[in-house]
């Protein structure tokens, strides 16, 4: 069960949970009834992804990261690949039951972006904007429309510069590519802290949102003042926890401080489970 737990990666997926309820805020649809389904279908292709990852990437973990469930033998590659199979299928499934066809609509491009990712684009010039589409279609199976576009691409945009910034974590990156995820936190930051509509509502997004940029801003220029694959590592992992106080932030301007507590509740758990299973 421990070897499946790490190829999953699965403490990193209470980071997007937060997502869909993002995405409904957004919309003014806030998840009730079955959409609550609509976290746990993200969680199913977060996974999904986590495994084919390991799966794709098992000849170079056999140099690199030896450690990982598939080179050192824990699991095999094909129980690996019919993980994410299954996932993959319970995320659709969740989402169709969550919100019948429309919501299918966009969690089969999701689906498919999830395993374009790992197997054809990740180690590609597209791989960051891969990943990013996958988390910006993930907000919008939460609530979609044009309510939802900036909550959308904020999500998207920190996703782009988490996963540029990771490709450094085993060679190290460069103090460019770390100062450019650090700007791209900053405009991110920028965008959950404004537009909200109630000083109620300005107050929480700004509270989530100074978190946010604390978690993540701090390790990205630690890293651009040193971009080593110890400080990359560092500042990937906060770039990954940091969606949860992004998340609550972008809810909260929305007028959904309920989500928003709901969403931020995750982030010490996360951080606590992450020592026994790493997210990256």
């Amino acid at each position: 069960m421990k070897a499946y737990l790490q190829l999953v990666r699965a403490p990193a997926a209470l980071t997007v949970l937060g997502d869909t309820v993002a995405g409904a805020a957004a919309a003014g649809n806030p998840l009730r009834g079955r959409r609550l389904l609509l976290p746990l279908s993200s969680v199913s292709f977060y996974w999904a992804g986590m495994a084919l990852n390991d799966w794709a990437d098992r000849a170079l973990d056999a140099v690199e990261r030896p450690e990982r469930p598939i080179p050192s033998g824990r699991i095999s590659p094909e129980q690996a690949l019919a993980v994410a199979g299954g996932l993959t299928a319970a995320g659709l499934g969740l989402a169709r039951a969550a919100g019948g066809r429309d919501t299918l609509r966009i969690a089969l491009p999701l689906a498919a972006a999830v395993w374009a990712y790992d197997t054809v684009l990740k180690n590609t010039a597209a791989g960051p904007a891969a990943m990013a589409a996958c988390r910006t279609l993930d907000v919008l199976m939460g609530g979609a429309g044009r309510q939802a576009v900036r909550t959308a691409i904020a999500v998207g945009g920190h996703t782009y510069g988490v996963t540029a910034l990771s490709r450094g974590e085993v060679h190290g990156a460069t103090t460019k590519t770390a100062n450019a995820a650090l700007a791209g936190t900053g405009i991110t930051a920028l965008a959950a802290a404004t537009g909200a509509r109630t000083w109620r509502d300005r107050l929480g997004a700004l509270a989530f949102t100074g978190v946010y940029a604390n978690t993540v801003g701090r390790a990205q220029y630690d890293a651009a003042q040193d971009p080593s694959a110890t400080r990359v590592r560092v500042a990937t992992m906060a770039g990954i926890h940091g969606m949860v106080p992004l998340q609550a932030a972008l809810a909260a301007r929305r007028g959904s401080l309920l989500g928003a507590f709901a969403v931020a509740a995750a982030l010490p758990v996360a951080k606590a489970l992450a020592r026994k299973v790493s997210p990256t």
